[in-house]
Formats: C-alpha cells, structure tokens, sequence
C-alpha cells in the first residue's frame, strides 16, 4: 500500500511570498499524525531561499490533513523551512510565532481571518468584459444571479474541499467587485488559524486551475473606483470575551507609539494602495477605533459594544498578507497590554 503526501511550503519570494508544493510517495498508510512525516529537502535555489552553490534546504512537516483534490489516503502536508543545521530559514515566519503563541497561550488568543482574493481570467478579473468595465459597484456584494456573480461554481468546490480537509472554515461570501470573494477561517489558536489559512489558499488556487482560472491576493487587483482586497483579522483573548475594559485596552493598545506603522508595513505588500480611506479603509498612516466603524482601523462590532464583551476586527491586513505574521503581531501588542493592565 502507498499513498500520497503532497508537501506544501512558503517560499521566500518578495515582497510577497508564493506557495509551493511537491508529492512524496509514501508506504502504508497514513496515521493522521504530523510526527510520522518524514522530514524532505528541496532546492532553494529555485524559490529564493539559497544560492545554487549550497541550494539544499529542508522541509518539516507541521500540519496534515486529509487532500479532497486527490481522495483516498492521500494527505496535505504543510511545512516549515529549515536550513540543512536545522535552524530556521530567514523566510520561515511561523519560527517567530511559535513562542509567542506559547508566551500568551495563558490568555487563550482567537484569530478568524476573513481572506478576501479575486479571480482572474487571463488578464481581467472574471466578469469583466473584454477591453473595458462592468457596471459599478454595489450590487456585487453577497449577490445572485448570472449578471453579478462569477466563479461561484469554483467558490463552491472550493469550499467543500476545504471541508473535507477539515480546515475550520466558517463562511463564505461574494464581494464589493466583480469576480471577488472571501472565506473565513477560523475561530482558531493563532498557529492553527495561520497554518489552516495557508491549506486553504493553497486549495484555492488548486481549485481555481481545474477551472482555468487564476485567484490572486492582490490588495488593489483593479486600479480607480474599485474595493481591494483584504484579511481583516478578528482577534480576542479570554478577558476580552468576557469584559469591555479589555476591548478597549486591546484597541488602545494597537494605536500606541510607534505600534501603527509596525504593524501597518507588516501587514502586506502595497498596503497604501488599499489603504486610502476610501472604499471602507482607513489611510494606512493614520490610526482610529470605533463601534460599528468600517472606515476605522479597528471596528468594535455593534453587538461587542452592546454585550459588554466580544472581539475586535483589525481591519488594516491585505489579503496579501502573512497570517503568521499578523497574528504574531497582534498578540504581542495586544496582549502585552492586557498583561499589563491586570486584565487577563
């Protein structure tokens, strides 16, 4: 009996990184346990993570899960990158989330990221008619009907992959602009929302090729009057699901000192294209808050404010962007401050 692993790992392409992936055939079958995987290699010369006269780099599996694209036995393998010493890669963001995941595990942080992409056929986004545009924005939104939804036959079979991957999925939806949608994973741990949103884009794009079509994260894929992209990232702690003191801490927290820009440059290539205060953004240089605000950094939702307790939604990451990264930042911002103030 064999079966097959398809390793998947980040590459260290910039400004934004690309997913790569390659099968392993495997003896026996499957335990379900990352632990069994055998550590692989790769040439990182190819995905600008070594030089070519010392081009080996190592992959070590991390998370698994069953492939919907293959069936059968066959698994996902996602993978952190090692250099051959077995010291993390300069590319492996999820090295420098582990331990502050660890550090705040106490303060049980929760991530549901909303990932925004659009399709692309060839060169237009998909439902846009050759050589110009469709009608405005507006109607797009969570609609129906042939004339303003496109791709929903590949959304759908997106989703039910990520279901039978078993990914915590938790929603999806059409979006401002033709072609543009978003799903939602999570709530989950920081490394589990990151590792699952990573398999999630990977099966999107290898949902979307079986239909000759392209998905792209880009921030601002349609230059002028049109919505970009984002990953707006829910985020709560123990305390702030159970008091408002620490909502506001939390938001507080995010707008102190020199924490905008450190999060805002992190948060995705080309962040000041999205970012414009328009099109329910606020300006990337500027930071707000604010209940039920869409056009603040960080929304309260109406029901947190009304409840006294909940979450927050930093608005500002691109669709772009690196969840081990914004989630990392996130937690160490927010729950610093939370430590600090005795609300944990």
């Amino acid at each position: 009996m064999t079966f097959k692993a398809e390793y998947i790992w980040i590459d260290g392409t910039e400004p934004t990184a690309k997913l790569r992936s390659k099968t392993k055939i495997m003896g026996g079958t499957p335990s379900g346990d990352v632990a069994d995987l055998p550590v692989w290699g790769f040439d990182g010369s190819s995905t600008s993570q070594a030089e070519g006269h010392a081009s080996d780099r190592v992959l070590k599996p991390v998370f698994t899960c069953p492939d919907p694209i293959r069936g059968g036995d066959d698994v996902l393998v996602l993978c952190e990158v090692f250099d051959i010493d077995m010291t993390p890669h300069a590319s492996n963001t999820r090295a420098a989330l582990r331990p502050v995941a660890e550090r705040f595990a106490d303060q049980a942080p929760v991530f549901g990221i909303e990932q925004e992409y659009t399709f692309f056929d060839g060169h237009r986004p998909l439902g846009f008619p050759e050589g110009g545009f469709p009608a405005a924005q507006g109607g797009y939104y969570c609609g129906v009907g042939a004339d303003e939804i496109f791709g929903r036959d590949i959304v759908e079979k997106h989703l039910d992959n990520c279901l039978a991957a078993g990914l915590g999925i938790s929603g999806i939806n059409a979006e401002v602009m033709p072609g543009q949608w978003e799903f939602q994973v999570g709530p989950l741990s920081p490394l589990e929302v990151s590792d699952q949103l990573w398999v999630a884009r990977w099966l999107l794009y290898r949902t979307a090729e079986d239909f000759g079509v392209s998905a792209t994260l880009d921030p601002k894929p349609v230059k002028g009057d049109w919505n970009g992209a984002g990953a707006h990232t829910n985020f709560s702690t123990g305390a702030m699901r159970e008091g408002y003191d620490a909502i506001i801490t939390a938001c507080e927290s995010l707008g102190e000192g020199s924490k905008p820009m450190d999060h805002v440059k992190n948060y995705g290539a080309g962040i000041d294209d999205r970012l414009t205060g328009l099109h329910e953004t606020a300006p990337w240089n500027e930071y707000s808050y604010g209940v039920s605000d869409r056009g603040a950094s960080v929304r309260i939702p109406w029901q947190v404010e009304q409840d006294r307790k909940g979450y927050i939604e930093d608005r500002r990451p691109n669709a772009n962007v690196d969840p081990y990264v914004v989630t990392r930042l996130i937690v160490d911002t927010c729950c610093t401050a939370l430590e600090k103030a005795g609300q944990v």
